[in-house]
């Protein structure tokens, strides 16, 4: 017989938010320090596009972000590869913030979600959405093949 209370726990994750304009973070492992592209961001942590390749996953780095809030800097561990389906992003989760940062990341998140670029759809139709959501990230990392295999090269529209 079933007991009431041992329901599995659904966690909510915050939502997260597609970083726009290919923003670059500063990432510091030991004394090396080297460019990532963000991809994803939220409260929590997010996933990059590294310049140095893939870092060991649970190596402990600081990161330095500007927004236009100001600077923001955090100590970070680094996660898998493969984020949001992408093979190349790596995911990684905020470990510490100075209280300073934490209010500018919010700041710049709440603004980025308000501007349309959060995954979260409050409302609608949920299989829509999740639909919707699918076909926008497919798109999405159609876009960052193509600018990996041709990267100088426009394409334009055949007539």
């Amino acid at each position: 017989m079933p007991q009431k209370g041992n329901k599995p726990r659904q966690r909510t994750r915050p939502p997260r938010i597609r970083v726009p304009n290919s923003e670059r973070a500063l990432f510091v492992v030991d004394d090396s320090k080297f460019v990532g592209v963000i991809q994803r961001l939220s409260l929590t942590g997010g996933s990059a596009i590294l310049a140095k390749g893939p870092i060991p996953q649970g190596t402990l780095a600081r990161m330095g972000l500007n927004t236009v809030f100001g600077q923001v800097t955090a100590q970070i561990e680094f996660l898998q590869l493969g984020a949001d389906g992408i093979p190349l992003a790596q995911a990684f989760r905020f470990v510490a913030m100075s209280d300073i940062s934490s209010e500018r990341f919010t700041a710049a998140v709440t603004q980025m979600e308000s501007a349309g670029f959060s995954d979260f759809e409050a409302t609608g139709n949920p299989l829509g959405g999740l639909a919707s959501q699918s076909v926008s990230k497919l798109w999405d990392s159609i876009r960052r093949l193509s600018a990996v295999i041709a990267p100088g090269r426009q394409t334009s529209p055949k007539s």
